[in-house]
């Protein structure tokens, strides 16, 4: 792991389109993966996953404690894109698509442990979901996702209107997933 992971932040083959600074965390004993979209611009100048706005909203719809999320032997954190994107019209541009298919498959394979695969936003639900469909779509199978070992969210932006648009998120869904995490972490 430890010569895969300096290997993925060595990569450069996407730096004829962005500057290169892959963020990742992982570790063979991980019980939980998250797959985000991509490190944003305030990721990528401290090189920490999760390091901003969205980060907190995540720990905190995990019931998780920082100490515990940024243990990569707990916590895996991988996103679809390792590097910052670039600024789009709207935001962060969507992650770069190389990444996931050249670094995913070998850092998965080396997580026998994972018990958990939280798939946040669309880029990570198109990629790993059987029957992807909109995002509402895919948190709304929560509960036969859960049996699976793995569960769709949407991302954490405090930008995105999806959360207010669907209360029952946070009344049915995350008291579940935090009990679930906490099991995992226990």
């Amino acid at each position: 792991m430890k010569r895969l992971l300096a290997r993925i932040r060595k990569c450069r083959i996407c730096e004829d389109h962005l500057e290169p600074r892959p963020v990742v965390a992982a570790s063979p004993s991980a019980r939980i993966v998250i797959i985000g979209q991509a490190p944003g611009r305030k990721v990528h100048a401290s090189g920490v996953p999760w390091d901003d706005v969205s980060g907190r909203r995540l720990r905190a719809w995990l019931g998780i404690a920082d100490a515990d999320f940024y243990d990569p032997t707990k916590v895996a954190l991988v996103p679809m894109g390792f590097c910052f994107p670039g600024m789009g019209k709207s935001g962060d541009l969507p992650p770069r698509p190389e990444c996931a298919p050249e670094w995913h498959p070998p850092l998965l394979a080396k997580m026998p442990d994972l018990a958990l695969t939280l798939l946040l936003g669309q880029y990570a639900q198109a990629r790993y979901l059987p029957d992807p469909g909109t995002v509402t779509q895919n948190v709304e199978r929560w509960a036969d996702d859960l049996k699976q070992g793995r569960l769709a969210l949407p991302h954490p932006s405090p930008r995105s209107r999806w959360t207010r648009q669907n209360p029952w998120f946070e009344a049915e869904v995350l008291p579940k997933v935090q009990a679930l995490v906490k099991d995992l972490l226990a």
